[in-house]
């Protein structure tokens, strides 16, 4: 099959030298002239954790002129409609689009191009951006972190379905998932908790979650997320292993006591990580706050569950964009508030 990377930021540099080292062959797409220029010049080079460089072949997506079976996309959500509508042409007919986004993004490409050509895949490890081509590794290089969780929002599964787990297996570890909404929560309720606040004190996972208060409103966006996830009916599944909320729910003191301690190990792998909102921030261009904490609120709207700590995220971050605030630990000040009253 024919497949492509849409989206040569921080995880698709990365995503597409593993691939590229195995000696996989397939296209990036991508919409920045000086990027492609310097994937094919130097290829696609990580850093950090591991040290790699994979030749590859760049284009940019007003120059596509092939069919493909299967397109990862890997860019921001922003804009996705016009973003999906324009890659969908990209396809054969029966050709599918897998999500490699934070948040549901399954449930807006799925309007555009049907259920039935919609994949999703939650990305268990992260990255940052360091210049055209180049991209960091934060995470654990064993397999064992590198993890992907892919499944459908209907349970489908086709040929094209089996070629995406062979794919990302090439990387890190393929996790099938039946109950895929329940996957995707547990990476939103990570996003929402640890590159919520990455954003909003300008820190990497780790230096947020050392910080006791920084810490302490990591757990109650947590809690939120879990409280929201329960009244929807979403069974939250494990990652990586680990079950969140067995290990950080909670409803008496000395389990919540339990839960703050927890969460400096349990990102540990993961603690060098910056969030790509807070990358966005530095780079001045807009975030997906709205997709991130902005999607547990809407949830929790609709389901009738107060979100005070994420509806804050949300809050500080879009000021942030705006020039009203900078990203840093004087922020974790605006929760305290909620503390009293929750």
């Amino acid at each position: 099959m024919k497949y492509a990377i849409y989206g040569a930021g921080s995880l698709g540099i990365v995503f597409s030298a593993y691939l590229a080292k195995s000696g996989e062959k397939f296209d990036i797409i991508d919409r920045n002239p000086k990027s492609v220029e310097a994937l094919n010049t130097n290829g696609a080079i990580v850093k950090g954790k591991i040290e790699m460089q994979g030749k590859v072949h760049a284009i940019l997506d007003t120059e596509v002129t092939e069919k493909y079976d299967i397109i990862f996309l890997f860019t921001k959500q922003i804009g996705n409609e016009k973003i999906v509508d324009k890659i969908a042409k990209f396809l054969t007919p029966d050709g599918v689009i897998c999500t490699m986004q934070n948040g549901l993004p399954e449930v807006s490409v799925a309007d555009r191009i049907g259920e039935k050509r919609t994949y999703g895949c939650a990305v268990g490890w992260g990255a940052t951006r360091l210049d055209y081509g180049i991209s960091e590794l934060t995470s654990e290089p064993e397999k064992q972190y590198l993890t992907f969780s892919v499944g459908s929002l209907d349970g489908h599964r086709d040929e094209k379905f089996d070629e995406i787990v062979r794919i990302v297996s090439i990387m890190g570890t393929a996790e099938i998932e039946e109950n895929f909404l329940g996957a995707r929560w547990v990476k939103l309720l990570i996003n929402s908790a640890f590159s919520g606040m990455s954003a909003v004190c300008g820190a990497t996972f780790g230096e947020v979650a050392k910080n006791k208060y920084s810490r302490k409103v990591i757990q109650r966006i947590i809690k939120e997320c879990i409280d929201v996830a329960d009244r929807a009916k979403i069974k939250i599944e494990k990652i990586q292993g680990k079950d969140v909320v067995k290990l950080l729910d909670y409803h008496n003191p000395i389990k919540k006591l339990i839960s703050l301690k927890i969460i400096p190990l349990a990102i540990k792998k993961h603690a060098k990580l910056k969030a790509s909102m807070l990358q966005d921030i530095e780079k001045g261009i807009p975030t997906e706050i709205d997709s991130i904490n902005g999607m547990v609120c809407d949830f929790g709207q609709r389901y009738g569950v107060k979100t005070p700590f994420n509806d804050k995220v949300v809050e500080i971050v879009k000021k942030i964009e705006k020039g009203e605030l900078t990203p840093n630990f004087d922020n974790v000040h605006m929760f305290y508030a909620l503390f009293k009253k929750n």
